[in-house]
């Protein structure tokens, strides 16, 4: 369906400069991204408290641990590859093992980095942030969501992870939507419930519309926070529907799904269906063309969905 879409990573640079002239322990700090982050708002007006770092990640990473330590919040962004790849050890065994208050923020994660490829697709940053103690993990799914997620993680102690998407992403929040730690119940439904995140939450709502017209009803779940994930709100679906699929712009190794299945096995076993990017690289494309490839479209997931259901 067609909407109006917003640039999330604009979104996220311009929370970054309200958060700024707040809070002047706020400081930022990028790996020669800044225009693809959308730092560069930051640094702009705030030069004395903005940092290129350069394509040094690791550094970068153990200097927001040094500025964390003194008492700021760093806000470190560079693509969601560098972050969880390049610079995995200072994260997990600088940031996190000392449980700084440093925040993440990743942009370009995902198969919709689109023709860039595997090398920058990042598909495997959520498994490998989530299982990393101290770690908060969030995917959010729109612009409002993303300012709202950024606004927390400045405002809540410890080590955070934010994946910005890159594509422009269409509202599905306002100013009314309260984001936290809870998992929303978006529409409520009867035959399955689909768990999803990010960027295919909107493709998550629009297949509900597709299943409507075929006599499906499905209930969704957002689940921005990925860890510590709502186990209560899955579980009370997962009663309801006895049926879960969920769906993400990841590998269906280690991510949502995967955290989905730790909480349902543990305690109401029902058939849970992954839907993401199978155990596999990505490959060069439009967005649009490898969200097709991959079955990540609404149509594609209406397709998948009722065969399942049927």
């Amino acid at each position: 369906m067609n909407r109006e879409c917003k640039s999330v990573r604009s979104e996220y640079g311009k929370t970054l400069v309200e958060l700024g002239k707040n809070n002047k322990n706020i400081v930022v700090l990028d790996a020669d991204l800044s225009c693809s982050t959308q730092t560069k708002l930051f640094a702009k007006e705030f030069p004395e408290r903005f940092f290129n770092i350069g394509i040094a990640e690791q550094d970068m990473m153990t200097t927001a641990a040094g500025l964390a330590c003194t008492g700021k919040i760093p806000f470190v962004s560079t693509f969601a590859m560098f972050a969880s790849g390049r610079a995995w050890e200072q994260v997990r065994n600088t940031i996190c093992y000392s449980k700084l208050n440093v925040k993440i923020a990743a942009t370009h994660g995902g198969i919709t980095v689109g023709e860039d490829g595997a090398s920058h697709q990042a598909l495997e940053d959520i498994s490998i942030m989530r299982s990393i103690p101290e770690m908060t993990v969030i995917v959010p799914a729109d612009a409002e969501e993303t300012k709202q997620a950024v606004e927390y993680a400045a405002n809540h102690e410890g080590p955070f992870y934010i994946r910005i998407a890159r594509t422009n992403l269409p509202d599905i929040f306002d100013s009314n939507y309260k984001f936290g730690l809870k998992a929303k119940v978006i529409k409520e439904g009867t035959d399955a419930t689909i768990i999803t995140n990010g960027e295919t939450l909107v493709e998550v709502i629009d297949c509900a519309t597709i299943l409507k017209d075929k006599g499906i009803k499905v209930e969704i779940i957002n689940v921005p926070v990925v860890k510590p994930i709502d186990a209560e709100t899955i579980i009370k679906s997962a009663i309801k529907t006895k049926r879960i699929i969920t769906v993400e712009n990841h590998s269906i190794v280690g991510g949502l799904g995967s955290a989905v299945c730790e909480v349902i096995s543990e305690n109401y076993p029902v058939k849970v269906t992954r839907i993401g990017i199978n155990d596999e690289f990505g490959q060069s494309g439009s967005a649009k063309e490898l969200m097709k490839y991959y079955g990540l479209n609404s149509e594609k997931l209406a397709e998948k969905i009722t065969g399942l259901i049927k």
